[in-house]
């Protein structure tokens, strides 16, 4: 899979023939049958007698799978619900991996229930249906975040019950560590934004706070109702940050300690420093803020065992959730597909609930859906 889940032309045509080509047997049998059932004694071929009632599924193959590109999943399942042929036709596995691999790197969001594996997406577009068959609608439907939201809606006493529950245990503000690369390496600083930003009304810094120069406190107010805490570490100070950006070099990440080699010796192990320990203890979430701009160089092996050290459930409980940032300058800015970013961090390893969440800097779009999952994981109501 090429980066940014481009597919080759070359794989597309091969999927596009696949698809058409089982389209062809489908209708083919379709006809059959109903010719079968409802011939007339005058010759005609008696469609109107069977279970269609328009002539749309006789149109060409190709213009049926046209038609059916401009179709939402939702409009694709009623579809499916006019008559059998059309039943069939919209549960074909090849036209699910065709919208799969067409529509996931534009999907704005993905959580630990709805991740698709990498062999999914990554395996052959024209593969033969015989062996180990892939339910590809299943999969989309569950990673599309259209679709996750709609089901979400569907489950109102579920989402009321996880809540109160949550509700029992939280006492006062939540409070979310937010940590990573995307907070110093982006031209254009996400917290300035949430600082301005009308929609998250910052109420008191706690400048008291701050770990060694590299940390401090923000109480915010969610459109003006729910209010939480956000304590902010950096790796290092303003200064320092400034001066390695002219340099263009590495400074030295304070709140880690390296302690060598783990995992079979091939990458390094972190541990805290005991302030940001302290921080971890007393935290209900995380808020990770990844750089996933495509023109840099990242290295995801040493952020993924930051994570790690930061979510250490040592510190503090180990089902509090994580909000990942995939965060970009501004719009114009090409980005890493939030489903590739999940993979590449490892969180599909991570016990605990987490999501990825499309951010722009600049605009701060996307930023209040991530917010609002993080609470709603907590317990706050909203």
């Amino acid at each position: 899979m090429a980066e940014g889940g481009a597919v080759p032309a070359v794989e597309w045509s091969r999927l596009e023939a696949a698809i058409i080509n089982g389209f062809r047997q489908l209708r083919d049998r379709y006809l059959h049958s109903v010719k079968g059932r409802g011939a007339l004694d005058d010759g005609s071929d008696g469609l109107e007698q069977g279970d269609s009632h328009s002539r749309l599924d006789t149109l060409p193959i190709d213009m049926q799978l046209y038609i059916l590109t401009f179709l939402s999943p939702q409009d694709l399942c009623k579809l499916g619900m006019t008559n059998q042929y059309w039943h069939s036709m919209v549960q074909d596995r090849l036209l699910w991996k065709y919208f799969l691999l067409r529509d996931h790197p534009t999907w704005s969001s993905i959580d630990c229930h709805s991740l698709p594996d990498l062999e999914v997406l990554n395996s052959c577009l024209s593969e033969s249906s015989d062996g180990k068959e892939c339910n590809y609608m299943s999969v989309y439907l569950r990673s599309c975040p259209k679709t996750r939201r709609s089901m979400r809606s569907r489950n109102p006493i579920y989402g009321a019950v996880t809540s109160f529950l949550q509700s029992l245990v939280m006492h006062g503000e939540p409070r979310f560590a937010m940590f990573g690369p995307g907070l110093e390496q982006l031209d254009d600083s996400l917290v300035t934004r949430m600082m301005t930003s009308p929609d998250l009304l910052p109420i008191v810094s706690i400048v008291q706070r701050q770990i060694n120069g590299v940390g401090s406190g923000v109480t915010f107010q969610l459109s003006g109702e729910h209010k939480f805490n956000i304590l902010t570490l950096y790796s290092t100070t303003r200064s320092e940050r400034d001066r390695a950006r002219v340099e263009q070099s590495a400074a030295v990440n304070k709140m880690f300690i390296t302690e060598g080699l783990g995992h079979g010796e091939q990458r390094a192990a972190y541990s805290l420093i005991p302030q940001v320990k302290e921080v971890c203890k007393i935290v209900d979430g995380f808020i990770y803020v990844a750089n996933a701009e495509t023109q840099i160089t990242h290295n995801r092996e040493e952020e993924v065992t930051q994570i790690q050290a930061m979510v250490d459930p040592l510190l503090g409980a180990q089902r509090r959730p994580l909000l990942l940032l995939a965060c970009v300058t501004s719009p114009e800015h090409k980005r890493i597909p939030c489903v590739y970013l999940a993979h590449e961090l490892c969180l599909n390893k991570l016990n605990r609930p987490w999501m990825v969440q499309n951010t722009e800097a600049s605009t701060l779009h996307g930023l209040l859906d991530g917010i609002a999952w993080i609470l709603a994981e907590v317990g706050k109501k909203l």
